[in-house]
């Protein structure tokens, strides 16, 4: 089934994608910052939560991994 119609599999897509792209951010800071606008701007914004907003991007990882592991 495609992660589109799949709630749980679309949460777990977003939360690689802001993990992936903060992650990113912080080897290659200068390819990031430079694309803020566009259809590459999204990586920039996602590399911004997942940087201001570690702590709740963690737990929801932790939250994720234990669905995904006893519940699915």
């Amino acid at each position: 089934m495609s992660a589109l119609f799949n709630f749980q599999s679309l949460l777990s897509v977003i939360l690689l994608l802001i993990c992936t792209c903060a992650y990113l951010r912080s080897l290659f800071p200068s390819i990031m910052d430079r694309n803020k606008t566009g259809l590459l701007g999204v990586f920039w914004k996602l590399a911004r939560i997942g940087e201001r907003k570690s702590p709740y991007v963690a737990v929801a990882c932790v939250v994720m991994a234990i669905s995904i592991l006893f519940w699915t």
